[in-house]
Order: structure tokens, then sequence, then C-alpha cells
């Protein structure tokens, strides 16, 4: 039957940001590059102003509400966007109704930080062709990551239920917890009022309890693993390295204080590729750490080709943690964070090794024990450069299984 189904006449991604600085937007935009590969229309609806000249190369269609992050726009207005951004709702019901056709597929990414709740409403005409990518928890959790940030601690309270409600989990404070709970209570309702039913795309198995904890159907849940591309195709040597590196946004969810800190508790050398609001405060507590800044994927192969280590040490559960297969594929060893998904196969597999980032004595001592073995490193390396290829997806399956799941919408 499958055959008897045409590839979709286009596909619409829709996603906050048109510039990745993070994993979701990143793979957001390499789908779209697979499918130009072979030849798939593509339209981009994102939050922000739309200017990538990658995309535009490409011959994809953006189509830009010109939005602000909340964490950058005017306070008042991110109070009242985030909870319903009525722009960008009439920029894609706009586009849908001068552009739909029954071929056409809709896949909504990144949405909590611009595009608001309000996209569930906007999508809610074309629901039979929608799919939704959970690259975190924010479908179901107000702070997106089942954390009690405050604590440190893991969270496996009901989203919404009376312990969630009373319990300040927000990084910052119980005001922006409750405005959280708003939020979360707006798309829960435009969600299940728009959007029952609709595939779940998740990057993990371990997302599934927690999803559906949140009150999502399994039987709507669809796994499937990031694609990754390994930042080199020679293994690094990391055997014969010194530094540790971190790679990623600079913010409080994705704890690069805490590598810092870590790194400093076991006398290593750490350079950080990334940015954010962050850097200030670690090269002040820490001025040995080497600030690389964003780098394109080459600039970032060339700098771990010295790196000993990757270490990863979110405040809360990573789904998938795309770097982490980039820099295991690598043949990077990786430490990561306990309550990663990823941790207990790391472990198993061999390729690193987890432990507590907010137990800094714990972690500098994992770490300062791979800084001293090397052939334990050198072991980890080669397994992780050439052993492991069911950890993730490669990019041609994973692109067949998301048409694939494309066909089974068209067919709905």
């Amino acid at each position: 039957m499958t055959n008897c189904v045409r590839q979709p006449s286009r596909v619409v991604v829709l996603n906050d940001a048109s510039v990745a600085k993070g994993g979701a937007t990143g793979l957001a935009i390499a789908s779209i590059r697979w499918f130009r590969e072979r030849d798939v229309p593509v339209t981009m609806i994102v939050g922000d102003g739309g200017a990538n000249p990658e995309l535009v190369a490409m011959g994809v269609e953006i189509v830009a509400a010109g939005g602000q992050a909340l964490t950058v726009a005017p306070p008042a207005a991110s109070l009242v966007k985030g909870l319903y951004n009525r722009r960008a709702e009439m920029i894609i019901g706009a586009w849908i109704e001068a552009n739909d056709g029954p071929g056409v597929v809709y896949h909504l990414h990144g949405w909590s930080k611009i595009l608001s709740p309000s996209v569930f409403a906007a999508l809610g005409p074309v629901r039979r062709r929608v799919v939704v990518s959970a690259h975190d928890f924010f479908l179901v959790c107000p702070n997106g990551g089942f954390t009690v940030f405050p604590k440190n601690e893991a969270c496996r309270r009901v989203p919404l239920g009376g312990d969630c409600l009373t319990t300040n989990c927000d990084k910052r404070n119980y005001a922006q917890k409750i405005w959280r709970v708003a939020r979360q209570a707006v798309a829960n309702y435009l969600r299940h009022r728009h959007m029952r039913d609709v595939p779940i795309v998740a990057i993990h198995e371990g997302m599934v309890p927690l999803l559906t904890l949140g009150g999502l159907a399994e039987r709507n849940i669809v796994v499937l693993r990031n694609p990754v591309v390994p930042f080199r195709t020679d293994r690094v040597r990391a055997e014969h390295n010194r530094k540790a590196v971190f790679i990623g946004r600079l913010d409080h969810e994705k704890g690069p204080d805490l590598a810092a800190a870590a790194a400093a508790a076991a006398g290593t050398a750490l350079q950080i590729i990334g940015d954010g609001p962050l850097r200030a405060q670690i090269a002040q507590a820490h001025p040995n750490v080497e600030f690389a800044g964003w780098q394109t994927r080459e600039d970032i192969g060339r700098l771990v080709s010295d790196a000993r280590l990757l270490l990863m040490t979110s405040r809360y559960p990573e789904p998938f943690g795309l770097v982490l297969i980039e820099a295991l594929w690598s043949g990077l060893p990786v430490v990561v964070a306990r309550d990663a998904l990823l941790a207990e196969e790391i472990d198993r597999l061999g390729v690193g090794a987890s432990a507590n980032p907010f137990e800094t004595s714990e972690f500098g001592a994992t770490l300062a024990t791979l800084m001293a073995d090397d052939e334990a490193v050198a072991r980890m390396s080669r397994k992780a450069f050439g052993e492991i290829p069911q950890i993730a997806s490669d990019p041609a399956s994973w692109t067949d299984s998301l048409l694939e799941l494309y066909r089974t919408r068209l067919r709905a």
C-alpha cells in the first residue's frame, strides 16, 4: 500500500527559529536539507525573522512571523505573546488558506520560544496531515524538563496536578512557574481540541513514560531516534589529548557552569564551544576556561581533534543530546549527566561514563580518572567510532522513516 501513496507534494516545517543554535532547530533544518536532496518542496514557517541564507540557497520558501524569543523580547510582550501569539496564528493560517492541498504535510518542531500554543489552533484545520516532534517535554511539562531546578532534582509529579502546582520548579522564581502553568493549560486545551490523535515523534524511548505521565496517549507516540552525522570522518585520537570540551547553549538548564566546576575540580583544561547568558558568569568564576563561541560543524570538527572527552552536564533529563552522538561517532568519549536518557547506554556500551553533575567532586573525580587512563580512553574512542551504530539513526534511514510517517498521514 505504501507504494500507492505519493510523496508529499510539499512539507511545511514549523519552528521557532530559522538558524540553528541548538539540537531541535538543527534537526529541523537538517530534515529540510535531506528533503531537498530528494526533490521534496519545502516551506519553513518560523517565529523569528527568517534570515537564513542556507535555506534560501536550497530553494526553501521561508515564511517569517518576525518575532523574538521570549527571553529577549520586552517582558510585557513576552507575557502575552508567550501564552498566545496571534500574529503567528494569523501567518500560519494565511499560508494554509492560500497554499494548502491534499498532499501537503505539516511538521511542527519547536514552538515554546516564539510561536506559542497558538500554533496548535492554527494547524487545527489540517490536523490530519500534521506531525509533531517532542524534542523536549514542553508538550506536557510547564518547565519542559521534568526537573525541580531550584533543588537540582528530577520530578515525576503529574504535570498540572496538585503537587505540580504547589512545587516551585522554575529556574527563576515561583511567579514564572505560575505563568508557565498558565501557558501549559492553554497549550493542553488547544492541543486536545485541535491536535487530538496527531502523531508525536519522540527522540528516545525513555521519553515515552514521561510524555504519557503528562497525558499523551501512548498509541500516538512514535519513537524515532535522531539522525547523526559525526563531526569528523576520521577518529579523534582522544587518548593522546588533554582537554575536555563542552558544546552547546550556555544557559542554566544545559549546565555549562557545572561542567566548568567539574573540570576545575579535576584540574582539566576545558574549552566551551557555544555561547549564551552564562558566559560572563563562567568566565569570572573560571578564568582558565577557553571560549570558542558558536562554530560551524566543520570548525567544531577541527576543534575537537585535540579533545579527550566531551562533557554533558544538563540539569534536566536530556532526551537525546545530539552532540553526544556526534562526538561519540567521531571517536570522542563522553562524560554525561546520570539523568540523561542515553546515560545507561553509554555506560553499558563502554564509550564513556556517567556521573551526578550536581556533585562536583563526583563528576570531577570521574573526569580525573579518565584523564589519567590513556588505555581506557583509547578503548572507548575506538569502540565509539565504529561499533555503536544502534545508538542513533543515520540520515538516510531517518529520512525514509519520516517520509513514511508523512505518507501515513496522507492516508489518514
